[in-house]
């Protein structure tokens, strides 16, 4: 098992664009916040030590990993045939 590797937003925005996801600083900063219910977009947390926002690199990897397959499964079309 693969120690936890913790992430600020600006690193979390740099795996991301790794991946070929560009986000901005504003939008990582939306992600995080807070809606009215009190959820956040991705599952970032407070790290109790620094105050800062975290996120588990392994986690926001899978999320966007999980609705790319989603996507794929909802599209009329995969990759390896074509429906008409």
């Amino acid at each position: 098992m693969q120690t936890p590797q913790y992430l600020t937003l600006e690193q979390a925005r740099q795996v991301l664009a790794e991946m070929g996801i560009k986000l901005n600083s504003r939008q990582m900063k939306r992600a995080a916040e807070k809606n009215a219910k009190g959820q956040r977009k991705l599952p970032f947390f407070i790290d109790p030590i620094d105050k800062k926002l975290k996120i588990e690199k392994g986690a926001l990897i899978a999320i966007y990993n999980q609705r790319a397959r989603e996507a794929e499964k909802k599209a009329r079309f995969s990759r390896f045939k074509l429906e008409i």
